[in-house]
């Protein structure tokens, strides 16, 4: 009896889209999905934290060791920044002053710039590069040894132990870490302006004493209270979501610094905006002054 002949094989996709069966649109209807699905997560693990927050205090043998890694140990790499960047910014305005020969008020706008922007942006983003990328890596690394696992297993929550401290080391002392790189920034462009640039130094001060204003610095300590509970929540979110092995723990470290780094920036600017909308309607008449 004769046997059927075999249908022959059907030709191999072209394209790598086809032989998953998704088309472009397809692959990118599923990226956004993804990015709803993380965003939706990163929510949940917000709600849980604050919940966990109020619900019962951190012991403060867990607080202080977490106070310490977060605060004191950022202290010279915020400092360091801070005074570069305070630096780079009078070499940098000093030639355009000079030329139009308003060198005197050079130190209003570095001091001003510090204070409002850079200090608490540049303290922020050293956090989250310092601690952020850390908190990510070490709470992987405790997912991926199924650490965190034995203490859900043990009767203790992880978030609470785990997350609320480093939430509230990052909350807490980033104003602190701001104020360090403004003082340390306002420092070094005196010094840069005063002593190598030949600017007057009591020009230079008494400039910057008319448009810096206390209502300036507390908008930058302002601000920084959002990027340290962005900075917290994403990097610990990160790691409590680790994949599994070397690679998982270090995308988690990696991912963390650059979406930590993206809220900051976003954050940011929507702060700006809704700060300078309140302060125009408290004073309508200085509208034409910021």
């Amino acid at each position: 009896m004769a046997v059927a002949a075999s249908p022959a094989p059907a030709a191999a996709p072209d394209t790598p889209g086809a032989a998953s069966g998704l088309t472009p649109v397809h692959r990118l209807g599923e990226q956004i999905l993804g990015a709803v699905a993380e965003i939706g997560s990163l929510a949940e693990f917000s709600g849980l934290t604050f919940s966990w927050m109020a619900r019962r205090r951190p012991r403060w043998s867990v607080l202080v060791p977490n106070f310490y890694a977060i605060g004191v140990q950022s202290v010279p790499v915020v400092a360091i920044t801070g005074t570069f960047i305070g630096m780079v910014l009078a070499v940098q305005a000093h030639s355009q002053f000079n030329a139009m020969g308003m060198a005197s008020r050079l130190g209003s706008v570095i001091n001003i710039s510090l204070v409002k922007e850079l200090g608490p942006v540049l303290a922020a983003t050293m956090l989250a590069g310092r601690v952020g990328s850390s908190m990510a890596a070490e709470l992987g690394t405790m997912r991926v040894t199924e650490q965190i696992d034995a203490l859900s297993a043990l009767g203790t929550n992880p978030i609470n132990y785990l997350v609320v401290p480093r939430f509230l080391a990052c909350v807490l002392l980033i104003p602190l870490l701001t104020l360090m790189a403004d003082f340390m920034g306002v420092i070094g462009g005196a010094v840069v302006s005063t002593q190598l640039l030949k600017v007057d130094s009591f020009y230079y001060w008494y400039h910057s004493r008319q448009y810096v204003g206390g209502l300036d610095l507390l908008a930058g300590v302002f601000k920084s209270y959002f990027f340290g509970s962005a900075i917290a929540l994403i990097s610990c979110h990160r790691g409590f979501h680790s994949k599994a092995g070397a690679e998982g723990v270090g995308k988690a470290a990696t991912e963390a610094f650059v979406f930590s780094f993206i809220a900051i920036l976003f954050t940011d600017f929507v702060i700006g905006i809704v700060w300078n909308a309140a302060y125009y309607a408290i004073w309508p008449d200085t509208a034409g002054l910021l």
